[in-house]
């Protein structure tokens, strides 16, 4: 009979590590590889680190970050929001999830965190996510994934870890520490051309980033910003060059570099003055 029982705690115990294993492969879940952009629309962000993205996380990155220096938190908040956003959708817009859970951060309706058509906008979810983070004492001096598992309560809460390198890298770009950071490729046909593009693409830029002075360039189709100070210009460079390809944005030119649509790089302005007091857009005309 001893003997018996021993089998059957051996068994048991074999069936607890099988068990175990297979809950740790699923909390860790590993990491898919992100979109690389070739022939599709895609970004490549450079910033003491690389990241890709397609267009879709590539905007959503964005705004994301935008909204984080609206509602003034510190660049550790935007790293704690993109590594969340990374983790529960890769960056895109689902309409749906687990269970009733919508969006970027895969917030729950039940979980009152508005009603579906509030979540799925981006800049809502980024609000609200943000706000719920303020209200964490501490989540300055926290690990990323312990932040953002105080806001999201997940099942698997070490898994934001995971994605704190690009989420860094992501934030370093999109706050205007780097210069010439994000470089994206278009689709061969624009989304919106002429005013259309020019007025969704100012509209875009101001409830991303409040209110904010705009101008139409007197030689093209688009927008400019005015700026003085360079780190704050390259955060609307950097935003333009994000929602190139859904607000058919051509070209984007701060300093003395210039984005384009053709080449999906940045390069030195060849014969034309640069422009060190604001960010200019030109979108594809009709």
């Amino acid at each position: 009979m001893a003997v018996q029982n021993r089998g059957m705690v051996a068994a048991g115990l074999a069936l607890a590590a099988v068990a175990g294993f297979g809950l740790y492969l699923g909390s860790r879940e590993v990491r898919p590889s992100l979109p690389i952009p070739g022939a599709a629309p895609g970004c490549v962000v450079e910033a003491d680190g690389r990241v890709k993205l397609n267009a879709e996380q590539m905007a959503n990155a964005a705004t994301i970050a935008a909204v984080g220096v609206r509602r003034n938190m510190p660049e550790r908040a935007v790293v704690v929001a993109l590594a969340t956003a990374f983790q529960e959708s890769r960056l895109r817009n689902l309409a749906g999830g687990d269970r009733d859970s919508i969006g970027l951060f895969q917030q729950r309706p039940s979980q009152g965190w508005g009603r579906p058509e509030q979540i799925r906008d981006p800049r809502y979810a980024a609000t609200r996510f943000y706000n719920a983070l303020k209200r964490v004492r501490g989540w300055e001096q926290m690990e990323v994934t312990v932040a953002a598992q105080k806001v999201q309560r997940s099942a698997f809460p070490r898994a934001y870890q995971q994605w704190a390198d690009e989420s860094e890298v992501l934030t370093r770009a999109l706050l205007g520490n780097a210069t010439g950071a994000v470089a994206c490729t278009v689709g061969r046909q624009p989304a919106m051309r002429g005013d259309a593009a020019a007025a969704a693409l100012t509209a875009g830029l101001k409830l991303d980033w409040g209110r904010l002075e705009t101008s139409a360039p007197v030689e093209s189709a688009g927008l400019a910003v005015p700026t003085t100070d360079p780190r704050v210009g390259w955060r609307y460079a950097h935003w333009l060059v994000s929602h190139a390809d859904d607000h058919g944005v051509k070209a984007v030119r701060f300093g003395d570099l210039q984005w384009t649509a053709d080449g999906g790089a940045w390069s030195r302005v060849e014969g034309v003055t640069p422009t060190p007091h604001q960010v200019v857009a030109e979108v594809f005309a009709d």
